[in-house]
């Protein structure tokens, strides 16, 4: 299965993994599962780094680097379909990055790991 790491879900599983439900901890340690983390929650961060709202020990590209090897992370890039695709998402939810992050993941049929339930409204997959 292709999962897509929430912003949250990725900080936490690095950071905090005792912050995750025991089924998205599950997910995540199955190895047959891919993990992704897309380019909106590397965005995301590294605004949130850039205004004091989120405090890292290690540099933002150093944490990444490092879960790419621990938790074999892969990175999704932004595409202008992922982009174009967000217009057609009733306004369910208002963040930027989540709403992003919901038409990557209709678009790349992928589930996304989170706790925000206001992503099911979307019919998008979702693990917590």
């Amino acid at each position: 299965m292709k999962l897509l790491l929430d912003t949250h879900t990725f900080l936490w599983a690095v950071a905090a993994p005792r912050k995750m439900s025991a089924r998205a901890a599950t997910a995540l340690r199955n190895r047959s599962n891919e993990l992704h983390l897309s380019a909106a929650s590397v965005w995301e961060m590294a605004i949130k780094r850039s205004l004091g709202k989120l405090e890292t020990d290690i540099p933002l590209g150093d944490l990444i680097a490092q879960a790419r090897e621990k938790i074999q992370l892969r990175l999704l890039d932004m595409t202008t379909a992922h982009a174009v695709s967000v217009e057609a998402l009733p306004f369910h939810h208002k963040d930027p990055f989540d709403r992003l992050l919901i038409a990557q993941a209709l678009w790349e049929e992928m589930t996304i790991v989170g706790a925000d339930a206001r992503f099911d409204s979307y019919g998008v997959k979702r693990v917590w």
